[in-house]
């Protein structure tokens, strides 16, 4: 028989799964899978409602990214209604994004993989979190909290609460932002760019620290996929679809985000309830792709911002010149560059006194049975497609997420790394801790706001082809 090894849960990441790797009777690692374990089946039960309720439902998908479902949700609506929404509604709804990638970002770096990179993959466990963090170097810390709570204090400004708000709307937004709420954040803006720069001059530190391990985690080539603007700048709202191969070449630009499934097909396999969607043109699974913050810095020609695309042009750099930045590892440094510019045009959006309107909403009947809304959510490009009857109530629902466009990806990682770190004679927990940091460079998102911190529960064994353990490992 083949042995065995499971990895469950992983932990430090967004939601519940478990990685399996597979090894052949003489130690080697034959196969690795990623999977998600829990269901929530938002796509069926959002049938029978009304489109006017489908914002403040989706945003309950997730604790982590509320903000990007709702937002996303609220243009597949505007689509249905078929009109344009104010110009401070777009502004406001930017602004909004840009929080949700600002505190979702800077959990990700700060909380969830900074322990690994300032604290050892090999360090106890029990201390390899946010609190261990803390007594490590309690100033740095601190000031990852405080920029993530900068991100959220935007969204409970606009919103009215930090999680799952129904702010956003069908034709725009529900209520308008306030000047005293706009000198709040100006007051606080000065810290919030101080931090955003420390956090990307850490992790340029971490990559000479690390420089022997990066090749292994997740380096191989695939399409990247995401949103550019017009002059092919990084985009986050609007934008149209641009698909670049590993060696840079862009092979579809100008992809109206509505017809994405004429481009993107959906499998599924039996061992995991996360989906795996594929670039048509090249199949299952020959169409590998990825999304999210190291597709965008790959696929975009510059950053409007000037700090972020000065590093926009250090990241290029990591890359020979005839390819895209393809190593997965480099997501943590695309997505301290997002952060940055998240912070940046956040300050741009403040200055702007159309946010201070009051106009925040187009109000239309039911022009269109079908609607698609997508945005870059932080872990990548989003869609929400609906059909609705003349009433508007839900016929059908389709949602793309951003994660499970990196499933392929995410289970590539995992394979390169186990058969990188494991030997098939000794398990030790800080190979396996190196194996599910492979699936933190994605930064996944699986529908969940559930955290793991401290010591888990974790029952590793690896058993010989005559089924003999040869190691146990718990935790």
């Amino acid at each position: 028989m083949p042995e065995l090894i499971t990895i469950a849960p992983v932990t430090r990441i967004e939601g519940h799964a478990k990685i399996t790797i597979h090894l052949n009777a003489k130690g080697e690692v034959e196969d690795a899978r990623f999977h998600v374990n829990e269901f929530r089946g938002f796509e069926k039960f959002c049938e029978g409602r009304l489109v006017w309720e489908m914002p403040g439902l989706t945003s309950r998908i997730c604790g982590i990214c509320p903000a990007s479902h709702l937002v996303t949700s609220a243009k597949a609506g505007d689509d249905i209604l078929a009109i344009g929404i104010p110009e401070t509604a777009e502004k406001l709804r930017r602004m909004l994004t840009l929080a949700q990638w600002i505190q979702s970002h800077a959990l990700s770096f700060f909380h969830l993989s900074s322990p690994d990179f300032l604290l050892g993959f090999e360090a106890d466990p029990a201390l390899r979190n946010i609190f261990g963090l803390l007594q490590h170097n309690k100033e740095f810390t601190r000031k990852g909290i405080r920029l993530r709570k900068f991100g959220q204090q935007i969204i409970e400004f606009l919103g009215g609460r930090r999680i799952h708000t129904p702010w956003a709307v069908a034709g725009g937004v529900r209520e308008p932002f306030t000047k005293e709420e706009r000198d709040k954040l100006l007051e606080w803006y000065p810290e919030v760019r101080e931090t955003a720069l420390l956090a990307v001059e850490t992790i340029k530190k971490i990559h000479d620290t690390f420089k022997k391990e990066i090749p292994a985690f997740g380096n191989f080539h695939s399409l990247f996929v995401g949103l550019v603007g017009p002059k092919g700048e990084l985009e986050y709202y609007g934008g149209n679809l641009r698909i670049m191969d590993s060696t840079g070449n862009i092979i579809a630009d100008n992809i109206d985000p509505r017809k994405y499934y004429e481009h993107f097909g959906e499998a599924s396999e039996s061992w995991s309830y996360l989906k795996f969607p594929y670039y048509k043109p090249l199949g299952y699974p020959k169409g590998i792709y990825r999304v999210g913050p190291l597709a965008r810095l790959n696929i975009c020609n510059r950053i409007e911002t000037p700090l972020a695309e000065q590093e926009r042009k250090l990241f290029k750099k990591l890359a020979p010149t005839t390819e895209s930045v393809n190593n997965s590892f480099y997501y943590h440094y695309a997505r301290l560059i997002e952060l940055l510019f998240a912070v940046e045009k956040v300050e741009e959006l403040l200055h702007d006194p159309i946010i201070l309107g009051t106009h925040v909403r187009s109000k239309a009947e039911i022009n269109r049975l079908e609607g698609v809304g997508a945005a870059e959510a932080p872990r990548g490009t989003l869609f929400h497609h609906y059909w609705v009857d003349e009433n508007g109530v839900l016929k059908k629902v389709n949602m793309l997420i951003a994660t499970a466009q990196n499933n392929m990806a995410m289970n590539r990682t995992v394979r390169q790394i186990a058969t990188h770190f494991l030997d098939g004679r000794k398990i030790t927990e800080p190979m396996l801790n190196r194996i599910e940091a492979g699936i933190r460079c994605f930064d996944p998102c699986l529908s969940c706001s559930t955290h793991a911190a401290g010591q888990m529960p974790l029952h590793v064994q690896m058993v010989d082809a005559d089924g003999y353990i040869l190691d146990e490992v718990r935790r």
